[in-house]
């Protein structure tokens, strides 16, 4: 029998009890990589003709709608509803392999008897049977609930909403950012209270999996060896998409997500690879297996469909006038990681002019839509810290290679983008630390009472790293020696943002422990930036 949501904001999907491994790519080359992943989206959408029989009655093994629903990627007239069928979500799926249909509605209310979109699309076992469905046509700044149905059996209901029109000022958006949920080293705690809070949107920064192997005597464990094939990540995937707060957040409000790292392979840089022994070949064959499952389980749009090892994650969505948000991706076009990565003194490398963390072409398109951008505020969401925090206490110099540091004239590139053209209150929202920090971004880091450029965000993990500590170690020297920096802890948590058109508040919302259950919320730190006016406030 199938379970009801329900939507009280302390309540979240139960997990229900939990492969069937398709079709891996053997391609032994970029090229071969593309052409087989096209092939692979034309069946998608042309798949009655390509297999002749779809299937509207298939048998399952167990309720298909394992993995929950989802939406995302907001616009004023429509979203992005997802699922993915998985009667056996740790064991590939366990769905045959055979294209089906699925039926799909929309409702302006909770429920479903005032339909005003409905559909079918089909799940073809190519994608692991995943479904991304495009609604448009509705009407803007509105909330609507949805369902997924297939062989007599229905999906949890879903709740999102519309963007307000593009020509409006709305007076409120309310959002959390999130990122780095290490299923191994806690509880995903922050997302039950999360539910409770009054959210339009969820951004999430990446490091929504971990792609390593399992590791004994954690709070829970890995199934399976390290991600490293279509079949390894889908289970990955699907493994911490069985968590039940997780799932109840995905089922709450539209997320926008973009990666980091680890929905790949740690530390990452374009297609380098930070094992020596790692051919760029099988790098490449390894990142089209992750980008796909990435792909697969996220509401992300056909735009957003990855060929071969490519994917173009990178993209604007706005909340009216109200904000922008420039969804960025700062692993798969950078550089490799210079002077050896770490954290240390930037060497010439760091310093060189065509070092990159974005690619040409992504920095084009941010500059010329911040350029052209109407809105009030204007929102980068991406993965590194762009901050060049000194990390090591007294005399010595410790930059973190793998954060914007190790990119410097990229990063000065950037911030006199911000400076010069005047850019409408810039807001950086940052993740990848287990952290939490909130810095003014200045115009010149080598004299440290230069002008205020921006705002930058940086929010702490869900769970990885562990529990976490208030007070980090070095804590004074790191506020002394950088005085930029407004705040800095390492408990677990989110970050919770109110803008309206005259100021942006952000609360910092931590759980002190995730290696057990009942954690309580904390608000540690709060602050606001004034509109038409740079600079951090305490709150």
């Amino acid at each position: 029998m199938t379970e009801v949501f329900t939507w009280e904001r302390s309540s979240y999907l139960p997990m229900r009890s939990p492969l069937y491994p398709v079709v891996s790519s053997h391609a032994s080359s970029r090229r071969s990589f593309i052409k087989g992943s096209a092939s692979l989206a034309l069946a998608a959408f042309t798949c009655e003709r390509v297999y002749g029989v779809v299937t509207s009655a298939p048998k399952f093994s167990g309720y298909p709608f394992t993995l929950g629903v989802a939406s995302g990627d907001p616009a004023p007239d429509g979203f992005v509803l997802w699922t993915r069928l998985a009667p056996k979500p740790l064991e590939g799926g366990g769905m045959e392999a055979m294209p089906v249909k699925v039926s799909w509605v929309v409702a302006e209310d909770e429920a479903l008897s005032k339909v005003v979109r409905q559909g079918t699309i089909v799940a073809t076992p190519e994608w692991g049977h995943s479904v991304h469905v495009e609604v448009e046509g509705l009407k803007p700044d509105r909330w609507y609930w949805y369902q997924f149905r297939v062989g007599g059996e229905s999906s949890p209901k879903g709740r999102t909403r519309t963007f307000p029109a593009v020509e409006v000022i709305p007076e409120k958006l309310r959002f959390a950012f999130a990122s780095c949920q290490h299923f191994e080293t806690g509880l995903f705690t922050a997302y039950e209270h999360m539910m409770r809070e009054d959210l339009d949107v969820v951004v999430h920064l990446g490091d929504y999996i971990y792609e390593y192997a399992g590791i004994d005597k954690r709070v829970r464990k890995h199934t399976g060896p390290e991600s490293t094939s279509i079949d390894t990540y889908r289970n990955r995937h699907a493994q911490y998409k069985c968590d039940p707060a997780l799932q109840g957040m995905h089922a709450l409000v539209p997320w926008l997500v973009t990666w980091d790292d680890h929905e790949f392979d740690n530390n990452c840089a374009g297609d380098v690879s930070e094992e020596h022994d790692v051919s760029r070949e099988s790098f490449l064959k390894r990142r089209a297996a992750a980008y796909q499952a990435y792909y697969e389980h996220m509401p992300l749009r056909r735009s957003a469909m990855p060929k071969g090892p490519d994917m173009l994650l990178y993209r604007k969505v706005g909340y009216g006038r109200l904000a922008d948000f420039h969804m960025l991706d700062t692993r798969q076009y950078r550089s490799d990681q210079p002077c050896g990565d770490g954290k240390k003194p930037q060497c010439e490398q760091a310093l060189n002019p065509d070092s990159t963390m974005m690619g040409p072409i992504q920095r084009d398109w941010l500059f010329e839509n911040l350029g052209k951008s109407a809105s009030t505020w204007n929102v980068l969401a991406q993965q590194v810290m762009m901050a060049r925090v000194d990390r090591a206490a007294g005399s010595e110099v410790g930059y973190s290679m793998d954060q914007w540091p190790g990119y410097e004239k990229e990063r000065r590139r950037v911030l006199k983008y911000l400076h010069e053209q005047r850019v409408t209150n810039p807001v950086i929202l940052t993740g990848d630390i287990h952290s939490n920090w909130a810095n003014d971004l200045i115009a010149d880091f080598d004299d440290l009472d230069s002008e205020v450029v921006a705002s930058e965000f940086v929010g702490t993990s869900i769970s990885s790293g562990g529990d976490g500590a208030l007070e980090p170690k070095n804590l004074e020297p790191t506020y002394s020696e950088n005085p930029f920096v407004k705040f800095h802890s390492a408990e677990r948590g989110y970050v919770r943002c109110e803008v309206t058109p005259n100021d942006w508040k952000t609360d910092y919302q931590a759980v002190p422990y995730v290696s057990k259950p009942g954690a309580p919320l904390l608000t540690r730190a709060s602050f606001a930036v004034e509109a038409g006016k740079a600079g951090l406030q305490k709150g």
